[in-house]
């Protein structure tokens, strides 16, 4: 199971990279793979305000259609219009070209409520739960 050490991660299974004041999100490795084949991503819209928690987006995969959760506060300033014509790519890699969205933090310092990845490690190996 690949999990970057760079990464903050969620208990809902969203990896987060945060540069700044913007933090780009996906699904993690383990998730992709409890997923199967994704085959449609349905994107937020750029201009969308989240609260953490809330709704961010929809994966659909040949398993089962998933709520994607926002792990932070925040504005979507940039989406993955890849997904919308390759949602494979969600699958072939999850922590590169596979990402979701990008959000605009707003309310520093959120990422104290993130995972690091020896955390995140440890959940996935307890079940993911």
């Amino acid at each position: 199971m690949n999990i970057p050490k760079e990464l903050k991660y969620s208990r809902d299974h969203e990896w987060v990279k945060i540069e700044g004041t913007r933090a780009t999100i996906g699904i993690t490795d383990f998730a992709q793979s409890q997923l199967g084949d994704v085959v449609f991503v349905e994107l937020p819209a750029v201009g969308d305000e989240v609260a953490a928690g809330s709704g961010l987006a929809v994966i659909e995969s040949v398993k089962a259609v998933s709520d994607i959760y926002a792990p932070l506060a925040g504005k979507v300033v940039e989406t993955n219009e890849l997904l919308a014509d390759a949602p494979e790519t969600v699958n072939q890699d999850a922590y590169g070209t596979g990402w979701i969205a990008v959000l605009e933090i707003s309310d520093l310092p959120q990422p104290d409520a993130l995972l690091d990845s020896e955390a995140y490690e440890r959940l996935v190996g307890e079940g993911g739960q």
